[in-house]
């Protein structure tokens, strides 16, 4: 009985991880084929209309149910609030990265996105979420590693190719990638900016949400609030592109097949998950798992949409996945010193007022 209780405890304690590293692989898959329906002409923002109108969809019906008893009433300011979660985490987040994305790569723009922890970290001592002087203890200081350790792999995944590890390719198409590559020089880096952009917006939103998710705790009604209000969003930042009503016309059935993916997947769920992983131990923490989705973008370009995969994207997808456990260890001491802390504290109170009577006396 007493193994059992320990068992559920443990994987209470450890589900957050579990839950966040399935989102990102989710996410990773979702990028990898979002590109590939980029690629084939689609309007980036239509996508991001449509993905957004699933995600409502899909949640508006267990919002109902799950969140009917929890839900607390819906303020004017809370609308407000729910406007400004859908342009950050959505409409605008999705504008620049997915304008990034059909510039580069799944696996660059995955890279690039391995940098949210760090960015999260940087705007949280910015606006005072985390305390500075907690860097100079020995959690701090780990994951200030942790997330240099964490770019430094993306970097490295980025601007070291390295020899191909293998040839699914024909030699013919090879030269053909090289040569588009050389070509698309200025592109690649338009697209990186864009990408880091994006990932600032999530960054933005990671913290907003930790602020909102205390408000209004229901985790399906907010992301489907989220959603309906993203969804319009993005049809009107779909009109930077054009405005022929063609362009929402979807024929071909592996574009239909991916938005309705990236939107039950990628959106609906990955949002919903990530909204109670922040609930649940932070932002911060929420982040660090983004270099999970790099590593599945990686495998999912070579495993299924047949990409040529490179000495640099496996170097660097395990030195990111290195600095996510130094700053998950980080946390851990982080967390293990705050709870030892009171009582260290009470103690010292109880010392203090001893003397303070022996004085007295």
């Amino acid at each position: 009985m007493g193994e059992e209780t320990q068992g559920v405890k443990v994987i209470g304690e450890w589900s957050p991880v579990i839950v966040m590293v399935i989102t990102n692989i989710a996410m990773g898959s979702v990028n990898a084929l979002v590109k590939k329906a980029l690629d084939d002409g689609v309007n980036h923002m239509v996508i991001g209309a449509y993905r957004m109108a699933i995600s409502a969809f899909i949640l508006a019906p267990l919002a109902y149910i799950l969140d009917r008893k929890t839900r607390p009433k819906l303020t004017f300011r809370l609308f407000i609030d729910h406007f400004f979660s859908g342009l950050l985490g959505a409409s605008l987040m999705q504008f620049f990265f997915l304008l990034g994305l059909s510039y580069t790569s799944a696996t660059v723009s995955c890279a690039l996105v391995s940098m949210l922890p760090a960015v999260t970290f940087a705007l949280a001592l910015i606006f005072r979420i985390e305390n500075v002087k907690n860097l100079k203890t020995k959690g701090g200081m780990l994951k200030v590693l942790g997330t240099l350790i964490c770019i430094s792999g993306a970097l490295f995944l980025t601007f070291y190719k390295g020899p191909q590890m293998s040839n699914p390719h024909s030699q013919s198409e090879a030269l053909h990638h090289n040569s588009n590559d050389q070509n698309t020089a200025k592109n690649w880096l338009l697209g990186c900016l864009y990408l880091i952009i994006g990932t600032t917006f999530l960054s933005l939103w990671m913290l907003f949400q930790g602020i909102l998710s205390i408000k209004y705790p229901c985790k399906y009604s907010s992301t489907c609030l989220m959603s309906v209000f993203a969804a319009f969003q993005c049809a009107l930042l779909s009109l930077y592109k054009g405005r022929d009503v063609k362009d929402w016309v979807i024929n071909d059935r592996f574009v239909i097949i991916v938005v309705v993916y990236a939107g039950v997947v990628g959106q609906a769920m990955s949002t919903v998950a990530t909204i109670w992983g922040i609930k649940k131990l932070g932002a911060v923490f929420a982040s660090t798992f983004t270099p999970i989705g790099l590593i599945s973008a990686t495998l999912f370009d070579f495993l299924i949409l047949d990409t040529p995969l490179y000495l640099g994207s496996v170097i660097g997808s395990v030195v990111a996945v290195m600095g996510l456990y130094v700053f998950l260890w980080g946390k851990n001491n982080e967390t293990e010193a705050s709870t030892t802390l009171p009582p260290r504290m009470d103690s010292e109170e109880q010392n203090t007022n001893v003397s303070n009577n022996s004085s007295n006396v």
